[in-house]
Protein backbone atom coordinates (compact mmCIF):
# COMPACT_ATOMS: atom_id res chain seq x y z
CA UNK A 1 0.00 0.00 0.00
CA UNK A 2 1.47 3.75 -0.80
CA UNK A 3 1.65 6.23 1.66
CA UNK A 4 1.23 9.58 1.00
CA UNK A 5 4.90 11.94 1.21
CA UNK A 6 5.20 13.32 4.39
CA UNK A 7 6.65 16.64 3.88
CA UNK A 8 6.90 20.03 6.07
CA UNK A 9 7.30 23.93 5.78
CA UNK A 10 10.72 25.41 5.87
CA UNK A 11 11.07 28.89 5.86
CA UNK A 12 14.90 28.43 4.60
CA UNK A 13 18.31 28.58 6.19
CA UNK A 14 16.97 31.66 8.78
CA UNK A 15 13.80 29.80 10.27
CA UNK A 16 14.07 28.90 14.20
CA UNK A 17 12.74 25.39 12.68
CA UNK A 18 16.07 23.75 11.48
CA UNK A 19 16.68 20.79 9.09
CA UNK A 20 17.67 18.44 11.50
CA UNK A 21 14.70 19.33 13.73
CA UNK A 22 12.05 18.41 11.07
CA UNK A 23 14.24 15.18 10.05
CA UNK A 24 13.30 14.55 13.81
CA UNK A 25 9.91 14.70 13.14
CA UNK A 26 9.72 11.76 10.06
CA UNK A 27 9.47 14.23 7.76
CA UNK A 28 11.03 13.25 4.11
CA UNK A 29 10.34 16.01 1.85
CA UNK A 30 10.37 20.00 2.29
CA UNK A 31 7.95 22.60 0.98
CA UNK A 32 9.83 26.16 1.17
CA UNK A 33 10.64 28.88 -0.93
CA UNK A 34 13.29 31.62 -1.39
CA UNK A 35 11.62 34.15 0.46
CA UNK A 36 14.65 36.68 0.14
CA UNK A 37 13.77 37.41 -3.46
CA UNK A 38 11.34 40.10 -3.73
CA UNK A 39 7.94 39.68 -4.78
CA UNK A 40 8.09 39.33 -9.05
CA UNK A 41 11.90 39.28 -9.60
CA UNK A 42 13.22 35.88 -11.07
CA UNK A 43 14.80 33.36 -8.94
CA UNK A 44 18.05 32.57 -10.23
CA UNK A 45 19.20 28.98 -11.49
CA UNK A 46 22.08 29.28 -9.30
CA UNK A 47 20.32 30.61 -6.03
CA UNK A 48 17.62 27.27 -6.55
CA UNK A 49 20.74 24.79 -6.95
CA UNK A 50 21.97 26.38 -3.83
CA UNK A 51 18.67 26.12 -1.62
CA UNK A 52 18.23 22.29 -3.12
CA UNK A 53 21.57 21.52 -2.36
CA UNK A 54 21.11 22.18 1.25
CA UNK A 55 18.33 20.74 1.71
CA UNK A 56 19.55 17.43 -0.23
CA UNK A 57 22.64 17.32 2.03
CA UNK A 58 20.03 17.02 4.77
CA UNK A 59 18.51 14.21 3.55
CA UNK A 60 15.41 15.48 1.88
CA UNK A 61 14.02 16.01 -1.25
CA UNK A 62 12.87 19.52 -1.94
CA UNK A 63 9.36 18.32 -3.17
CA UNK A 64 6.87 21.45 -3.54
CA UNK A 65 7.95 25.14 -3.97
CA UNK A 66 5.32 26.84 -1.60
CA UNK A 67 4.87 29.72 -2.73
CA UNK A 68 6.13 31.34 -6.03
CA UNK A 69 3.78 34.50 -4.93
CA UNK A 70 1.89 36.41 -7.83
CA UNK A 71 2.50 39.78 -8.00
CA UNK A 72 -0.01 42.11 -7.46
CA UNK A 73 0.50 43.50 -11.17
CA UNK A 74 -0.57 39.88 -12.19
CA UNK A 75 -3.39 39.76 -10.15
CA UNK A 76 -4.64 43.40 -11.07
CA UNK A 77 -3.64 42.92 -14.44
CA UNK A 78 -2.20 46.52 -14.68
CA UNK A 79 0.37 47.43 -17.46
CA UNK A 80 3.44 45.80 -15.91
CA UNK A 81 1.51 42.52 -16.09
CA UNK A 82 3.08 41.33 -18.89
CA UNK A 83 6.70 41.88 -17.49
CA UNK A 84 5.87 40.01 -14.22
CA UNK A 85 4.23 37.54 -16.49
CA UNK A 86 7.54 36.84 -17.62
CA UNK A 87 9.49 36.73 -14.65
CA UNK A 88 7.08 34.04 -13.45
CA UNK A 89 7.69 32.30 -16.40
CA UNK A 90 10.91 32.04 -16.44
CA UNK A 91 11.44 31.41 -12.25
CA UNK A 92 9.13 28.78 -13.54
CA UNK A 93 11.66 27.84 -15.94
CA UNK A 94 14.83 27.59 -13.66
CA UNK A 95 12.94 25.23 -11.11
CA UNK A 96 12.18 22.91 -13.56
CA UNK A 97 15.18 22.52 -15.06
CA UNK A 98 16.61 21.92 -10.76
CA UNK A 99 14.16 19.41 -11.08
CA UNK A 100 11.41 20.95 -8.83
CA UNK A 101 7.62 20.68 -10.70
CA UNK A 102 5.33 21.14 -8.26
CA UNK A 103 4.19 24.71 -7.07
CA UNK A 104 1.88 26.06 -4.69
CA UNK A 105 0.53 29.73 -5.28
CA UNK A 106 -2.54 31.91 -4.42
CA UNK A 107 -4.56 34.18 -5.59
CA UNK A 108 -5.49 36.41 -2.76
CA UNK A 109 -5.51 40.24 -3.47
CA UNK A 110 -3.16 42.04 -1.38
CA UNK A 111 -3.00 39.78 1.99
CA UNK A 112 -2.41 36.11 2.58
CA UNK A 113 -4.26 34.00 5.34
CA UNK A 114 -5.31 36.33 7.92
CA UNK A 115 -6.05 36.17 11.49
CA UNK A 116 -7.21 38.71 14.74
CA UNK A 117 -5.04 36.88 16.97
CA UNK A 118 -1.89 34.59 16.44
CA UNK A 119 -1.45 33.68 20.28
CA UNK A 120 -5.18 32.43 21.63
CA UNK A 121 -4.84 30.59 24.65
CA UNK A 122 -6.28 26.87 24.96
CA UNK A 123 -7.43 25.33 27.82
CA UNK A 124 -4.05 23.21 27.55
CA UNK A 125 -2.10 26.29 27.79
CA UNK A 126 -1.13 26.18 24.20
CA UNK A 127 -1.52 29.11 22.05
CA UNK A 128 -3.31 29.02 18.56
CA UNK A 129 -4.19 31.03 15.97
CA UNK A 130 -7.73 32.88 15.86
CA UNK A 131 -9.88 34.62 13.55
CA UNK A 132 -12.87 36.70 15.19
CA UNK A 133 -15.20 38.70 13.34
CA UNK A 134 -15.42 41.85 16.36
CA UNK A 135 -12.09 41.91 16.04
CA UNK A 136 -11.78 42.42 12.38
CA UNK A 137 -14.56 45.05 12.03
CA UNK A 138 -12.48 46.82 15.12
CA UNK A 139 -9.78 47.26 12.52
CA UNK A 140 -11.91 47.85 9.42
CA UNK A 141 -14.63 50.50 11.02
CA UNK A 142 -12.03 52.30 13.29
CA UNK A 143 -8.38 51.63 12.37
CA UNK A 144 -8.69 51.02 8.28
CA UNK A 145 -11.73 52.88 8.06
CA UNK A 146 -12.53 51.83 4.70
CA UNK A 147 -15.39 53.33 2.91
CA UNK A 148 -18.73 51.87 3.30
CA UNK A 149 -17.65 48.93 5.12
CA UNK A 150 -20.49 49.07 7.89
CA UNK A 151 -22.27 47.57 5.24
CA UNK A 152 -20.36 44.42 5.61
CA UNK A 153 -21.66 44.07 9.50
CA UNK A 154 -24.82 43.67 11.14
CA UNK A 155 -26.09 46.47 13.85
CA UNK A 156 -25.17 43.98 16.74
CA UNK A 157 -21.27 43.38 14.90
CA UNK A 158 -20.92 47.48 14.48
CA UNK A 159 -21.91 48.13 18.32
CA UNK A 160 -19.97 45.35 20.16
CA UNK A 161 -17.02 46.49 17.45
CA UNK A 162 -17.57 49.96 18.86
CA UNK A 163 -17.57 49.08 22.36
CA UNK A 164 -13.98 47.10 21.91
CA UNK A 165 -12.50 49.59 20.05
CA UNK A 166 -13.18 51.95 23.01
CA UNK A 167 -11.93 49.96 25.58
CA UNK A 168 -9.12 48.33 23.79
CA UNK A 169 -5.78 50.04 25.12
CA UNK A 170 -2.95 51.71 22.01
CA UNK A 171 -1.02 48.71 22.64
CA UNK A 172 -3.92 46.33 21.51
CA UNK A 173 -4.96 48.05 18.98
CA UNK A 174 -1.26 48.21 17.66
CA UNK A 175 -1.13 44.55 17.98
CA UNK A 176 -4.80 43.72 16.18
CA UNK A 177 -3.81 45.77 13.41
CA UNK A 178 -0.29 44.32 13.27
CA UNK A 179 -1.90 40.89 13.25
CA UNK A 180 -4.47 41.44 10.53
CA UNK A 181 -1.35 42.84 8.22
CA UNK A 182 0.92 40.35 8.72
CA UNK A 183 0.87 39.45 5.66
CA UNK A 184 3.07 35.85 4.30
CA UNK A 185 5.57 34.90 7.25
CA UNK A 186 8.64 35.47 6.35
CA UNK A 187 8.56 37.67 3.26
CA UNK A 188 6.67 41.35 4.00
CA UNK A 189 3.80 43.30 5.82
CA UNK A 190 1.26 45.26 4.33
CA UNK A 191 0.44 48.81 5.10
CA UNK A 192 -2.56 50.62 6.05
CA UNK A 193 -2.97 52.98 3.37
CA UNK A 194 -1.26 50.39 0.72
CA UNK A 195 -4.35 48.10 1.69
CA UNK A 196 -6.94 51.31 1.19
CA UNK A 197 -5.82 52.07 -2.40
CA UNK A 198 -5.78 48.36 -2.74
CA UNK A 199 -9.04 47.57 -1.85
CA UNK A 200 -10.50 50.68 -4.16
CA UNK A 201 -8.80 49.04 -7.13
CA UNK A 202 -10.24 45.88 -6.35
CA UNK A 203 -13.95 47.33 -5.73
CA UNK A 204 -13.78 48.10 -9.36
CA UNK A 205 -12.19 44.51 -10.66
CA UNK A 206 -14.70 42.33 -8.08
CA UNK A 207 -15.09 38.78 -8.19
CA UNK A 208 -15.00 38.13 -11.70
CA UNK A 209 -12.64 40.60 -13.27
CA UNK A 210 -10.14 38.80 -10.49
CA UNK A 211 -11.72 35.44 -11.64
CA UNK A 212 -10.71 35.92 -15.44
CA UNK A 213 -7.28 37.45 -14.47
CA UNK A 214 -6.42 34.07 -13.01
CA UNK A 215 -7.88 32.71 -15.97
CA UNK A 216 -5.15 35.10 -17.80
CA UNK A 217 -2.35 34.04 -15.58
CA UNK A 218 -3.08 30.71 -16.49
CA UNK A 219 -3.09 30.80 -20.09
CA UNK A 220 0.13 32.71 -19.85
CA UNK A 221 2.30 30.12 -18.02
CA UNK A 222 0.18 27.45 -19.51
CA UNK A 223 3.32 26.54 -22.73
CA UNK A 224 5.87 26.12 -19.62
CA UNK A 225 4.12 24.35 -17.90
CA UNK A 226 2.80 21.89 -19.99
CA UNK A 227 6.86 21.45 -21.64
CA UNK A 228 8.49 21.32 -18.44
CA UNK A 229 6.10 19.07 -16.77
CA UNK A 230 4.94 21.58 -13.84
CA UNK A 231 2.36 21.54 -11.77
CA UNK A 232 0.87 24.35 -10.51
CA UNK A 233 -1.50 24.52 -7.14
CA UNK A 234 -3.62 26.79 -6.59
CA UNK A 235 -4.17 27.32 -2.72
CA UNK A 236 -7.70 28.14 -1.20
CA UNK A 237 -8.72 31.95 0.05
CA UNK A 238 -8.14 31.32 3.59
CA UNK A 239 -10.60 32.28 5.47
CA UNK A 240 -12.80 31.63 2.40
CA UNK A 241 -15.23 34.50 2.08
CA UNK A 242 -14.71 38.35 1.29
CA UNK A 243 -13.13 40.30 4.06
CA UNK A 244 -12.09 43.95 4.20
CA UNK A 245 -13.86 44.87 0.95
CA UNK A 246 -11.39 41.90 -1.04
CA UNK A 247 -12.89 39.68 -3.22
CA UNK A 248 -12.76 35.86 -2.80
CA UNK A 249 -12.39 33.71 -5.59
CA UNK A 250 -10.89 30.13 -4.54
CA UNK A 251 -13.03 29.32 -1.44
CA UNK A 252 -15.39 26.26 -2.46
CA UNK A 253 -16.39 24.13 -4.85
CA UNK A 254 -17.94 25.55 -7.21
CA UNK A 255 -14.81 28.06 -7.73
CA UNK A 256 -12.47 25.08 -8.00
CA UNK A 257 -14.90 23.77 -10.89
CA UNK A 258 -14.73 27.17 -12.40
CA UNK A 259 -10.82 26.91 -12.73
CA UNK A 260 -10.38 24.09 -13.95
CA UNK A 261 -13.15 24.59 -16.52
CA UNK A 262 -11.30 27.90 -17.40
CA UNK A 263 -8.11 26.74 -17.78
CA UNK A 264 -8.68 22.87 -18.86
CA UNK A 265 -5.52 21.69 -18.70
CA UNK A 266 -3.65 19.03 -16.15
CA UNK A 267 -1.10 21.48 -15.04
CA UNK A 268 -4.06 23.29 -13.78
CA UNK A 269 -4.61 22.01 -10.33
CA UNK A 270 -5.08 22.43 -6.71
CA UNK A 271 -3.88 22.36 -3.06
CA UNK A 272 -6.38 21.03 -0.96
CA UNK A 273 -6.32 23.15 2.82
CA UNK A 274 -8.60 21.45 4.93
CA UNK A 275 -7.65 24.39 7.24
CA UNK A 276 -8.54 27.11 4.77
CA UNK A 277 -11.56 24.70 2.98
CA UNK A 278 -12.74 23.98 6.86
CA UNK A 279 -13.91 27.46 7.90
CA UNK A 280 -16.31 27.53 5.26
CA UNK A 281 -18.41 24.11 4.69
CA UNK A 282 -16.31 21.54 7.00
CA UNK A 283 -18.66 18.84 6.53
CA UNK A 284 -18.46 18.90 3.02
CA UNK A 285 -14.30 18.56 2.64
CA UNK A 286 -14.39 14.31 2.20
CA UNK A 287 -16.87 15.19 -0.88
CA UNK A 288 -15.47 17.88 -2.36
CA UNK A 289 -11.97 16.10 -2.55
CA UNK A 290 -13.52 13.14 -3.90
CA UNK A 291 -14.90 15.83 -6.62
CA UNK A 292 -11.54 17.74 -7.44
CA UNK A 293 -9.24 14.68 -6.64
CA UNK A 294 -7.97 14.52 -10.52
CA UNK A 295 -6.23 17.60 -9.92
CA UNK A 296 -5.41 17.62 -6.22
CA UNK A 297 -1.50 17.63 -6.60
CA UNK A 298 -0.57 19.02 -2.80
CA UNK A 299 -2.14 18.71 0.55
CA UNK A 300 -2.15 20.50 3.47
CA UNK A 301 -4.18 19.42 6.61
CA UNK A 302 -5.17 21.30 9.83
CA UNK A 303 -8.27 21.56 11.58
CA UNK A 304 -10.86 24.20 12.66
CA UNK A 305 -13.02 24.81 15.05
CA UNK A 306 -15.91 27.23 14.43
CA UNK A 307 -18.63 28.68 16.58
CA UNK A 308 -22.19 30.02 15.91
CA UNK A 309 -20.84 33.43 15.13
CA UNK A 310 -18.17 32.30 12.69
CA UNK A 311 -15.08 32.72 14.69
CA UNK A 312 -12.83 29.88 14.64
CA UNK A 313 -9.70 28.85 15.93
CA UNK A 314 -7.22 26.42 14.58
CA UNK A 315 -8.05 23.08 16.62
CA UNK A 316 -5.43 20.01 17.04
CA UNK A 317 -5.07 18.52 13.79
CA UNK A 318 -7.69 15.51 14.28
CA UNK A 319 -9.99 17.57 16.80
CA UNK A 320 -12.73 20.41 15.30
CA UNK A 321 -15.48 20.17 12.67
CA UNK A 322 -13.39 18.99 9.96
CA UNK A 323 -13.73 15.21 9.72
CA UNK A 324 -10.36 14.19 9.48
CA UNK A 325 -10.79 10.74 9.46
CA UNK A 326 -13.18 10.82 6.56
CA UNK A 327 -11.18 13.20 4.64
CA UNK A 328 -8.13 11.07 4.85
CA UNK A 329 -10.17 7.79 3.88
CA UNK A 330 -10.70 9.37 0.52
CA UNK A 331 -7.12 11.00 0.27
CA UNK A 332 -5.46 7.42 1.04
CA UNK A 333 -7.79 5.92 -1.91
CA UNK A 334 -6.85 8.20 -4.25
CA UNK A 335 -3.16 7.88 -3.31
CA UNK A 336 -3.41 4.12 -4.33
CA UNK A 337 -3.98 5.10 -7.66
CA UNK A 338 -1.17 7.33 -8.18
CA UNK A 339 2.07 6.78 -9.82
CA UNK A 340 3.98 8.96 -7.23
CA UNK A 341 2.95 9.76 -3.50
CA UNK A 342 0.59 12.44 -3.17
CA UNK A 343 2.59 15.35 -0.99
CA UNK A 344 1.30 16.13 1.90
CA UNK A 345 1.84 18.65 5.18
CA UNK A 346 0.58 19.32 8.65
CA UNK A 347 -0.23 22.32 8.02
CA UNK A 348 0.04 24.95 11.17
CA UNK A 349 0.06 24.07 14.91
CA UNK A 350 0.37 25.19 18.12
CA UNK A 351 2.63 26.53 20.06
CA UNK A 352 3.39 24.76 22.96
CA UNK A 353 5.92 22.96 25.44
CA UNK A 354 8.64 24.92 25.06
CA UNK A 355 8.21 26.77 21.91
CA UNK A 356 5.90 28.46 24.19
CA UNK A 357 9.25 30.28 25.14
CA UNK A 358 10.72 30.92 21.48
CA UNK A 359 10.08 33.54 18.88
CA UNK A 360 8.35 31.38 15.72
CA UNK A 361 6.73 32.31 12.40
CA UNK A 362 2.87 32.09 13.46
CA UNK A 363 1.60 28.71 12.80
CA UNK A 364 4.56 27.04 11.79
CA UNK A 365 6.57 26.44 15.20
CA UNK A 366 8.06 22.52 15.63
CA UNK A 367 6.60 20.99 18.16
CA UNK A 368 2.91 21.70 17.44
CA UNK A 369 3.72 20.53 13.59
CA UNK A 370 5.24 17.18 14.97
CA UNK A 371 2.37 16.26 17.02
CA UNK A 372 0.08 17.16 13.87
CA UNK A 373 2.61 15.07 11.49
CA UNK A 374 2.46 12.20 14.27
CA UNK A 375 -1.23 12.16 14.87
CA UNK A 376 -1.68 12.15 10.76
CA UNK A 377 0.81 9.38 10.20
CA UNK A 378 -1.12 7.31 12.45
CA UNK A 379 -3.96 8.11 10.62
CA UNK A 380 -2.76 7.38 7.55
CA UNK A 381 -1.14 3.96 8.82
CA UNK A 382 -4.80 3.04 10.69
CA UNK A 383 -6.86 3.23 7.27
CA UNK A 384 -4.05 1.26 5.06
CA UNK A 385 -4.40 -1.50 7.87
CA UNK A 386 -0.93 -1.34 8.76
Amino acid sequence: MKRLEQTWRWYGPEDPVSLQDIKQAGATGIVTALHHIPHGEIWPSDEIAKRKEIIEEAGFRWSVVESVPVHEAIKTRSEHAAHYIENYRQTLKNLAENGIKTVCYNFMPVLDWTRTQLDLELKDGSKALYFNWIDLAVFDLFMLKRKNAEADYTDSVRKEAKERFENYTKEQLNQLQTNILMGIPGEKNIEVEELNKSIELYSTIGAEGLRQNLLYFLQSIADICEDYGISMTIHPDDPPYPILGLPRIAGNLEDFKYIIRGVDKKFNGICFCTGSLGAGKAEQLAQMFSELKDRVYFIHLRNVQKDAHGNFYEADHLDGDVNMYEVMKVIVAENQKRETAIPFRPDHGHQMLDDLQKTTNPGYSAIGRLRGLAELRGLELGILGK
